[in-house]
């Protein structure tokens, strides 16, 4: 029979290589950012932080930088009412055709990206609006809204109906009895879904290559831009700076709401 430490040592390995595994790009990423050469190598060739200096006084990628949080600032507004009252409705209330408005919020999810896309172009494109900032983030909004609805109604299967009664025999209108007994209960699912419709709507690329034009690149078309011609190392400063993001958008996960609840309600 396999002893106990046997067990153990094959199961931290195991753990080891799957770490090492999500690791490695990151660790590569960072690296190389820090090269002082002018080539991406790894390991990195000397110690410089001349990339993030040259990043920091490109107008270019500052501007594609601050539309991209634009792009997430207004996929985060409009993400945050929608979805949380549809992840709400579907958790609670016994709908007509429940099924049916199920699999139509969530169409955006499984239709390819390209798909969406081009579509969102044609529509936006008729529509005279292309080469705006808030088409795109509509545009992300639609096809990540799935992540917001899932998080509210994950929150909102564990509301207790009876303290909704409560408040309504107390004399609550119905009103007051969302903003002040829901709407708190379900806050956790709303953090986490508005947290990582931020984090999807910075990072989106495919749609923003379609949707935007010379006047409205956002950073991840303007790196794409950047890379048909030749990789330097201030991409992977770049990419740094996309890692910080993610990683300040988990720590305020953490914060508010606590990275097991956010696990759990998956």
């Amino acid at each position: 029979m396999t002893s106990p430490l046997s067990k153990t040592i094959v199961i931290w390995v195991m753990v080891g290589l799957v770490l090492l595994t999500l690791s490695a790009p990151t660790i590569v990423v960072l690296g190389a950012s820090f090269t002082s050469g002018n080539i991406i190598t790894f390991p990195p060739d000397g110690f410089s932080l001349q990339w993030y200096g040259k990043i920091a006084s490109d107008v270019g990628l500052r501007g594609a930088f601050m539309r991209s949080l634009a792009v997430a600032a207004i996929t985060t507004v409009i993400a945050i009412p929608v979805g949380t009252l549809a992840g709400i409705a579907l958790a609670k209330y016994a709908i007509k055709f429940e099924r049916s408005l199920q699999v139509y919020l969530l169409l955006p999810f499984t239709i390819p990206l390209i798909g969406s896309g081009i579509g969102l172009m044609l529509f936006f494109g008729q529509a005279g609006i292309l080469g705006q900032i808030w088409p795109i983030g509509v545009a992300a909004c639609v096809i990540n809204l799935p992540f917001m609805i899932w998080a509210v109604t994950a929150s909102a299967a564990n509301l207790d109906p009876d303290l909704e009664l409560a408040a309504a025999n107390c004399g609550a209108p119905p009103i007051a009895t969302f903003f002040h007994v829901t709407l708190p209960a379900v806050m956790p699912g709303v953090i986490s879904g508005s947290l990582l419709m931020f984090i999807l709507a910075l990072n989106e690329f495919l749609v923003s290559l379609l949707l935007t034009d010379a006047r409205t690149v956002t950073l991840p078309v303007q790196i794409y831009n950047s890379i048909r011609s030749i990789i330097t190392p201030d991409l992977a400063a770049i990419s740094v700076v996309f890692i910080a993001c993610a990683a300040i958008v988990i720590a305020l996960l953490d914060r508010l709401v606590g990275l097991d609840i956010f696990l759990k309600s998956k």
